[in-house]
């Protein structure tokens, strides 16, 4: 499957981004090192320390999605091995969860990439349907449903799915500006001499 980012980082897409990309708050991280995920959100609103809507969302989101879920940042162990083997098997790449998880080695065998608030064994109840394909707020960006997510070793960022296009050419660009001045750095050029940094303006 080719990458809805196109391989490029977080970092790199936000920069790009022309302000429209958000955010999340850092403490959103990857749940083992090395994760990565990046596709269309199919979002998720549910209850901290309740994992029924997840479940839901396992079998009703399409194929290449990603899962993006507000569970009010709880300390719950909301997602973990079974239902991370659910969410291959249909094809879901990856989970955003603003609350907790378990099972993250597990996890990383599987290389089910999951980013998430907490790693926890708390258990949680399955009561609570929730609500699906809705906006969220996820680490305090809001989601919408087919927003591109993408996540990795940095955090995780949310680019609206109408600036996609844009920010994804603007993204080729800038790669390919920064590989121009790794050469010119790596020839012995000095970052200040490169961006003409720290030069007097003329009177």
């Amino acid at each position: 499957m080719t990458d809805a980012a196109r391989g490029h980082s977080t970092a790199t897409l936000y920069e790009s981004s022309a302000g429209t990309a958000r955010a999340c708050d850092p403490e959103l991280r990857a749940a083992w090192p090395g994760a990565r995920v990046a596709g269309p959100a199919f979002t998720v609103q549910g209850i901290g320390g309740d994992n029924l809507a997840l479940h839901r969302a396992v079998a009703q989101a399409p194929a290449g999605s990603v899962l993006v879920a507000d569970l009010q940042g709880a300390r719950h162990g909301h997602w973990g091995e079974i239902l991370a083997v659910a969410a291959q098997q249909r094809g879901i790449l990856g989970l955003v969860v603003d609350g907790g998880v378990r099972d993250t080695a597990e996890q990383a065998s599987l290389e089910f990439p999951v980013f998430a608030r907490h790693i926890t064994v708390v258990g949680t109840g399955k009561d609570h349907p929730g609500h699906l394909d809705v906006p969220v707020r996820v680490g305090g960006a809001v989601v919408h449903p087919g927003d591109l997510v993408v996540g990795d070793a940095d955090g995780v960022i949310v680019v609206p799915a109408e600036a996609v296009a844009e920010t994804l050419d603007r993204s080729d660009d800038r790669v390919a500006a920064e590989q121009r001045a790794l050469e010119a750095v790596r020839a012995g050029v000095t970052t200040l001499e490169y961006y003409r940094l720290g030069r007097r303006k003329t009177p």
